[in-house]
């Protein structure tokens, strides 16, 4: 695997568990904050509707990040990740390119099909066609960021000479990560992205899949060297992993989900002192992981400065 130096972002809690709802204002700070630490990135979660009881209150991740990109300079925009297939890709088109050039180039697009059925049938989008749809929608996106003029048929969409200007700031295009676990997405990962963006993987887990990113981009005739890899991991730092364990297990078990097909797991989790939790981030990086974005616990500030200030100076 190509070595490249690591880099670290941080998560933004734009979901809550109801009766508590996003903190705009406060999202807005944070990422002021976020950037001032030096975090190479941030990155907002993505659903249009989400749970019932409870259900988890959701600000739209792209107003957002637009709205991050307006109070920051230099710190990256990450989808992590956006539900694809719920989205009308032309005009997607355009609101992501618009993000780009407000940010001055630093979106990255974290992409997935979608697991949460009862959303895709109240936005009226097949749930069982998702993966094709996202197939379309990468097609569609490229296209018309990257070409002078797009002619094709896209059913339902049909594009005619179709002219999109002004175009990303990022050339040829924003970085597009894609996101999930089953094969037929590992193979996408590999043949339609520039990499892998996944979700409370243990490092073993990790390795078990991205052994098969990298042999299918192989069969593909790509390099799977190109490919970048992230993982969004918990974490929890404090006296000791006993004094953390108790509460971090606890907001994994009500605020989080784990696709049953899926090995996302809160065995993930990281925690202990800044001994420990520096041991447990080096497995992620051995193993390959060049990209790690930390989900506080809780989102508390406190983690966030202790992550930034005496944790990622020993990883680089």
């Amino acid at each position: 695997m190509k070595k490249t130096a690591p880099t670290f972002g941080i998560a933004m809690r734009n979901f809550t568990a109801y009766p508590e709802m996003p903190d705009a204002a406060g999202l807005l700070d944070y990422a002021v904050r976020m950037e001032a630490l030096g975090y190479e990135s941030l990155w907002v979660w993505d659903h249009i509707l989400l749970g019932v009881e409870p259900n988890f209150p959701i600000l739209d991740s792209l107003s957002l990040l637009t709205a991050v990109a307006a109070r920051t300079t230099r710190i990256r925009l990450g989808t992590g990740i956006l539900v694809l297939a719920l989205r009308n890709p032309v005009v997607l088109a355009k609101q992501l390119a618009t993000l780009d050039i407000i940010s001055n180039g630093r979106l990255i697009l974290g992409v997935a099909s979608g697991w949460y059925k009862r959303e895709f049938d109240a936005v009226g989008i097949p749930f069982e066609r998702r993966g094709k749809i996202v197939d379309q929608s990468l097609e569609i996106l490229t296209r018309l960021w990257q070409e002078e003029r797009v002619t094709g048929d896209y059913p339902p969409y049909t594009l005619r000479n179709a002219v999109m200007y002004p175009k990303p700031v990022q050339k040829p295009r924003p970085p597009i990560l894609v996101g999930g676990y089953a094969d037929p997405v590992l193979k996408r990962v590999a043949t339609k992205s520039d990499g892998w963006l996944t979700y409370f993987y243990t490092p073993a887990s990790f390795t078990k899949s991205w052994n098969k990113v990298r042999q299918f981009a192989e069969e593909a005739g790509r390099d799977p060297d190109t490919l970048a890899t992230c993982n969004q991991l918990p974490i929890m730092v404090g006296k000791s992993k006993e004094s953390v364990a108790g509460p971090l297990n606890e907001w994994l078990r009500k605020e989080w989900d784990y696709s049953e097909w899926s090995e996302s797991s809160p065995d993930s989790a990281v925690m202990g002192t800044v001994d420990e939790c520096v041991e447990q981030l080096r497995e992620h990086l051995k193993v390959g992981v060049q990209r790690i974005i930390f989900v506080p616990y809780k989102y508390e500030m406190e983690q966030a400065e202790i992550i930034a200030k005496e944790i990622i100076p020993r990883l680089r």
